[in-house]
């Protein structure tokens, strides 16, 4: 198109340029997650109860002298 404004090309669009580098940190950002996932093992919770593999309470807090803990 000989008559076409040059300046409204595609790549002479700053947003673009924007959300192609936002595009591209997410997903470097994603892949240093996993691996960061994938080196550092994940420890087991000393629970005596779970729900679904999942502990019913947190592990820091106590239950008071005296009392049995009761299940939500």
């Amino acid at each position: 198109m000989p008559g076409a404004d040059p300046r409204g090309r595609w790549y002479r669009q700053p947003v673009l340029w924007l959300g192609a580098v936002v595009f591209v940190a997410s997903i470097a950002g994603c892949v240093w997650i996993i691996a960061m996932g994938a080196r550092h093992a994940d420890v087991p919770v000393d629970a005596p109860h779970a729900v679904f593999g999942v502990p019913w309470h947190g592990h820091a807090r106590p239950t008071p002298a005296g009392t049995a803990a009761s299940p939500r």
